[in-house]
């Protein structure tokens, strides 16, 4: 009777882990298809089908963390790879920002900072001055020279 009642709580555990999990990859996939739109929290949990608590239990569970600092860390990585691809002269650390759903500066630069150790505006100087110099650049570099 006993070995029975642990696998059943076993199972229901395996259960409840696996629900958790597609309930964090629901909420990601959504996010994902909405980029750069604040969704409050209480929206998405109507969009899940979870209260609160429960999707914040099911991001701890699955992600670790919450479900509003799991989000805000998936924008930053996100942020840092566009800042990573940055096109010369057409790519600025403001227009990023925005498309990634930050509009306080302030606030992404601080973000930024403590989850990698610099500030965006390195980022972009690091990956502008490791890209190749293409024809239209070097053209566009004589045309201004006088």
């Amino acid at each position: 009777m006993q070995s029975i009642r642990r696998r059943s709580q076993r199972h229901t555990r395996a259960d409840t882990r696996a629900s958790r999990r597609q309930a964090v990859e629901r909420t990601e996939a959504y996010l994902r298809t909405h980029a750069g739109t604040a969704i409050p929290i209480a929206e998405l949990c109507r969009i899940v089908g979870l209260s609160e608590r429960s999707l914040r239990n099911a991001f701890y569970d699955v992600r670790g963390m919450g479900p509003k600092r799991s989000l805000l860390d998936r924008r930053l990585q996100d942020a840092r790879r566009a800042l990573r691809n940055a096109v010369p002269n057409q790519t600025t650390v403001t227009a990023v920002a925005a498309e990634h759903g930050f509009y306080e500066l302030g606030r992404f630069s601080r973000a930024y900072r403590e989850m990698f150790g610099e500030p965006p505006s390195a980022t972009l100087r690091e990956a502008i001055s490791h890209q190749p110099l293409g024809d239209a650049a070097r053209g566009s570099e004589n045309l201004n020279v006088c």
